[in-house]
């Protein structure tokens, strides 16, 4: 097993490991298990001189009491957000100031503010206390996210000590919601409840969470970390775009347990995981997780800021001697090969009306692009209650489901989301609509989202709602404000891009379109990347008329009444696809 904390150790070569061709770096990569630990760049400097966890002492003690002038500037945009903390945009500075004004000149006195919500599990009390801090300290703001968060934005860092009083009053909190640590671990939305369900992974991600959120030896990553697990056959957390990911499967002699996945990410480099082809027994997913997690801390590479994710060391490593590596320095046994989990089935949002494993149901509903408020958050907890329910999970879809409801009340309760704008029988455009923060509130973003996405679904409900029946499935609308693909862009039938564009002549806020990516999901073979097309931009509104004329040519075109958005994306000319 590796040390804690690591002390530089020699980097050996691994027998019996075949390793991918690559050109030998004129530079260090700042491994740690190979260059040792010394700071090779600014950020570097920073962590290793203070532990971000060690900040919140100092946001209780000085800058809540002296206010957000006194807040020291490494603190402010680099240790804050080891405690789910991020200044947000200014309000009134163009996309097309994003690249050219400093983080200070871009950030307001105000913080998006972001819960930790693991496996998207909440009890009605623990929503009810998110919806009381939106409505006190938040501006009545709150945003569900696609990895099954919950932000808030406005809050000042006055009221950032009692913010946290009240969650961790309810068992919930900020921690490591943000920076380069391991981030909210993705889960099944329906763990422990669904009829169909392979195994509840809720113990493993408990386990990991209480264990190792927090843990200041693995509180210095080279970058963000992301996890997720599921034991559910519709593979419902996006497996295939986190760093490290638990898929449920059947072993033909060792029973149930999970697929490892490794080195899945997005943002300008796109790249799906991987399979290890090892099989992980229900007891050993921790030790797993902990040694993968350790791995990026030990060998991924921190010099370069856009190459600190493990997606580059895979890359460069290949499968094979990442497992052998695992296996070889941090786990106390190899694992046995395993298959690989069989094509999903069902979809993976959960909108709708299901019957849960004891009889009672859950219900899905869709709030459109994840917007919401503290007010609907608090009366949601009210309606839930009202109709037998104490449990509400989010999903990695922006959606919301309200669990154990009696099938007699399935109907009201329906109806009560209704009236809170979530809508378990929503439009197809509703329902495949997801959009990330935007120029609102984020100092990346280039263009507005969450209102275009909005305004678009309004826009396609009235043009192409008689033809729904046609189109049979949702077409996934994924919008986001920059080319960082909060959203998931590449991973959508439709994803949209946010930047500048030329219209006409004229330079202004717009899209890159990426058409016919996906992931797991029953419609699909494999998970697989968009396609983009040269010269094709859209204007910020006009995302409905493009998302019209392309699914009316889709309609038009497609071979059968079977044939997929995203196969016709692919095969489909240019022509028809601008």
């Amino acid at each position: 097993m590796s040390p804690d904390p690591i002390v530089a150790p020699s980097a050996a070569p691994v027998r019996g490991a075949r390793t991918r061709t690559a050109r030998v770096p004129t530079k260090p990569h700042g491994q740690w298990a190979v260059d040792g630990t010394a700071p090779l760049n600014g950020n570097e400097e920073w962590k290793l001189a203070d532990n971000g966890l060690n900040v919140r002492e100092r946001i209780e003690q000085v800058y809540a009491q002296g206010g957000f002038a006194s807040i020291d500037p490494t603190d402010l945009h680099g240790r804050f957000r080891w405690w789910g903390l991020y200044t947000q945009r200014k309000p009134g500075i163009d996309g097309g100031r994003t690249a050219q004004l400093e983080p200070h000149e871009l950030e307001d006195e105000y913080f998006m503010l972001r819960v930790r919500v693991d496996g998207g599990q909440l009890t009605t009390e623990q929503l009810r206390v998110i919806g009381g801090i939106s409505t006190d300290f938040a501006r009545d703001t709150a945003d569900l996210t696609d990895r099954q968060n919950i932000q808030l934005h406005w809050v000042g860092i006055e009221d950032v000590p009692e913010i946290w009083r009240r969650l961790e009053s309810v068992g919930l909190s900020t921690t490591e919601a943000c920076g380069d640590v391991p981030r909210v671990i993705l889960g099944s939305p329906v763990a422990g409840i669904a009829a169909d369900e392979i195994i509840d992974p809720t113990p493993q991600i408990r386990e990991i969470s209480e264990r190792y959120i927090g843990d200041e030896t693995l509180a210095n990553l080279p970058r963000k970390y992301k996890t997720a697990i599921t034991g559910h056959p519709s593979q419902d957390v996006v497996h295939e775009i986190n760093d490290c990911a638990f898929v449920a499967v059947t072993h033909p002699e060792l029973g149930i347990g999970y697929d490892l996945w490794v080195g899945g990410a997005l943002s300008t480099v796109p790249r799906l995981g991987e399979r290890l082809g090892v099989f992980v027994s229900p007891d050993r997913v921790t030790e797993v997780w902990l040694g993968v997690t350790k791995i990026f801390r030990d060998y991924g590479y921190r010099r370069l800021r856009n190459k600190a994710r493990l997606k580059f060391l895979l890359a460069d490593w290949g499968t094979e001697r990442f497992r052998a590596v695992l296996e070889g320095e941090y786990l106390d046994a190899p694992l046995p090969d395993g298959p690989p989990a069989p094509k999903p089935v069902g979809n993976g949002d959960h909108v709708g009306v299901h019957r849960q494993k004891d009889g009672l149901f859950y219900v899905g509903a869709a709030a459109a692009v994840g917007r919401v408020s503290g007010t609907t958050l608090t009366a949601l907890a009210d309606l839930a209650e009202a109709h037998g329910s104490s449990r509400i999970r989010t999903t990695p879809y922006q959606k919301l489901l309200v669990l154990d409801v009696a099938e007699d009340r399935v109907e009201p309760l329906i109806t009560g989301l209704s009236t809170l704008g979530l809508e378990a029988r929503p439009s197809l455009f509703r329902r495949g609509t997801i959009a990330c923060t935007g120029i609102e509130f984020c100092k990346l973003a280039i263009v507005e989202t969450k209102v275009n996405a909005a305004i678009a679904i309004e826009q396609l409900e009235q043009r192409l709602g008689a033809l729904e029946p046609e189109i049979g499935r949702p077409i996934s609308l994924h919008v986001n404000g920059c080319p960082n693909s909060c959203a998931r862009i590449q991973t959508a039938d439709i994803g949209l891009k946010g930047q500048l564009v030329m219209i006409d002549g004229e330079q202004v806020p717009g899209y890159q379109v990426h058409l016919g990516g996906g992931l797991a999901n029953s419609d699909r073979a494999e998970a697989g990347l968009g396609r983009t097309v040269r010269g094709l931009k859209v204007p910020a509104d006009g995302i409905a008329d493009y998302a019209e004329r392309v699914i009316r040519r889709y309609l038009a075109d497609r071979i059968h009444p079977d044939e997929t958005f995203a196969t016709w994306a692919h095969r489909a000319d240019e022509e028809a696809l601008v």
